[in-house]
Order: structure tokens, then C-alpha cells, then sequence
């Protein structure tokens, strides 16, 4: 078959098995670069360092931000210890607002404890049902229940506040520009309107909210500096309760890692290369001199 190809049509082939040869070298010694690279990498002893101040530094981090060692025990907050955040709400803004997205579960460990949390939600009825006879009932509340609305209704709410329809306080951190400072700045800014602006009755002037005007519910009390951050707070709390526990397994992920890779740098770097390095040698038995 050779016998029929011209000279120049075999020199093409030759020249083009050349360039494939070629190429695949090039890409050898690319990947066997790349391989290199990393095997130094992970065979110094500054990773193997590294990781382990990593390692190390996390597990003091969270021991200095929850007072417990990770994996070890819980470390729940006390609930003597939170200024009474709940009390506050409770007391102040719940007579218009509500806290719809809250169940009282969510307390638990955070401001109270569980038994009390369980008297807070049994002061309150809830309907439920139907029963055995297909009614709908009243039964005193339990911890998977949400907090209640002070109004039945929008409707309701809004002809209890001059047409006003108050907020939800779930979010409403998170829905207003400059979230906790906002709020904080809302309610410590109430003071005497300024000469020439008027207020309608059954308003109050306040700079930060807008428009400059807002209307009091009937319990509010004097609003010190002391009670606002309490609130913020607790509201700050309420529009993400899951953050805490999210930051805690965020951490722990981060300390698992850390300790994984300090762990393979180490074995790599003395156990795994002392047996990739050695040299088998195999010295074959002298013959014995053949006899003729």
C-alpha cells in the first residue's frame, strides 16, 4: 500500500504524526508541572504549620464567642441576662403590632426558659379544631404556636389606629434602611414639633420617621435610651432567629476543615511520602558455577 503513496503525501503524514507527538509531550510536561506544584505544596512544613494555627486559632475563636468548646456542649444564652427583651415587645408594642413569623418556641433559650415561655403562650386562647363533634374550639396556647395578632384583622387594625395599618415587627429590621440604628433613632426621637409645623391630634412629631409624624399606641411608655436598645434588640433578634445557630455551625464547618487538612498535611508529609520515596532493590541469587 506504501508502494502507492507519493513522496510528498508520505512526508505530510510524517510531519503530521511529528506535531501529534509533539503536542502530547507539551501537555505532559503541563500536567506534570501542575502536579508538582501542588505535591510541594502540600508537602512543606509551612501548610502543615499553617494548618494547624488555623486549626487551632478557629477553635479559640469560638471558645472566646460562645464560652464552650465546639462539639463539647451547648452554651445557651441565660435569659436573666437579656434585659427582659421579650417583656419589652410584649408589654410596649404589642397592643398594635404584631409578631406573626415568631413562635413561642423561639424564646426558648434565647430570653426564657422553656417553662417560662409555656405560662406566656397559655395566656393567650387559640381557636383549634374541629373536634369529635366538628367544632372549632378554644384552648390555651402552647410553644408551636405563633405569637398572636392584637387585631383580628387589617380591617380591624386600621380603624384602631386612624387608618394606620401597623407593621408587622418580624422583619421589620431588615425592611427598613439602616436596619437597628433606624429603629433605635425612631423611637428616641420624639420631641415637640418644631415652630410651624402642625400635627393632627392623636400624632406625635418625630423626625426620623417619614413624613415626621406618628401615631402612639395607648401603652406606650416614656421611651428612654435603655428601653429602645432593649427592643432593637430583641427585634434585631426576631427578624433572624436562626443566625446564631447558623454562625455556630459556619464555625464548626470552618474547625472541621481546618483540622482535616492539618490532619492530610501531616500524614502525607511523614507517613505517606517515606513509603512513595523508598527504593525496592532486588539482588537476584548468584548462580551456582554450572558444572560441565
Amino acid at each position: 500500500m506504501y508502494s502507492r503513496l507519493s513522496a510528498a503525501a508520505l512526508r505530510r503524514g510524517a510531519a503530521r504524526q511529528t506535531g501529534k507527538a509533539a503536542k502530547g509531550s507539551t501537555v505532559r510536561f503541563a500536567s506534570t508541572q501542575s502536579s508538582s506544584s501542588f505535591q510541594k505544596l502540600t508537602e512543606s512544613n509551612a501548610s502543615l504549620v499553617a494548618a494547624s494555627a488555623m486549626a487551632v486559632g478557629s477553635i479559640a475563636w469560638y471558645t472566646h464567642l460562645y464560652g464552650g468548646l465546639p462539639f463539647v456542649g451547648e452554651v445557651h444564652a441565660s435569659h436573666a441576662s437579656d434585659n427582659g427583651l421579650h417583656p419589652s415587645i410584649r408589654e410596649v408594642c404589642a397592643a398594635c403590632h404584631s409578631l406573626k413569623r415568631i413562635a413561642w418556641r423561639n424564646l426558648v433559650g434565647v430570653s426564657h426558659t422553656a417553662d417560662e415561655v409555656r405560662v406566656l403562650a397559655e395566656e393567650h386562647e387559640y381557636t383549634d379544631g374541629p373536634n369529635d363533634q366538628g367544632e372549632m374550639f378554644q384552648r390555651p396556647g402552647k410553644l408551636s404556636d405563633y405569637m398572636p395578632s392584637p387585631y383580628p384583622n387589617d380591617e380591624a387594625a386600621r380603624a384602631s389606629n386612624a387608618g394606620a395599618l401597623p407593621p408587622d415587627l418580624s422583619l421589620i429590621v431588615k425592611a427598613r434602611h439602616g436596619n437597628a440604628d433606624y429603629i433605635f433613632s425612631l423611637l428616641t426621637g420624639y420631641m415637640d414639633p418644631p415652630a410651624g409645623v402642625e400635627i393632627r391630634e392623636g400624632m406625635n412629631y418625630n423626625p426620623f420617621f417619614p413624613g415626621g409624624a406618628y401615631r402612639y399606641g395607648p401603652c406606650t411608655p416614656a421611651t428612654t435610651s435603655q428601653m429602645a436598645k432593649d427592643v432593637v434588640t430583641f427585634l434585631n433578634w426576631a427578624s433572624e432567629p436562626e443566625h446564631d445557630e447558623r454562625k455556630q455551625i459556619g464555625i464548626k464547618a470552618f474547625i472541621l476543615f481546618t483540622t482535616l487538612w492539618a490532619v492530610s498535611v501531616y500524614v502525607k508529609r511523614y507517613k505517606w511520602i517515606p513509603i512513595k520515596a523508598r527504593k525496592i532493590i532486588y539482588n537476584p541469587p548468584a548462580e551456582p558455577p554450572k558444572k560441565f
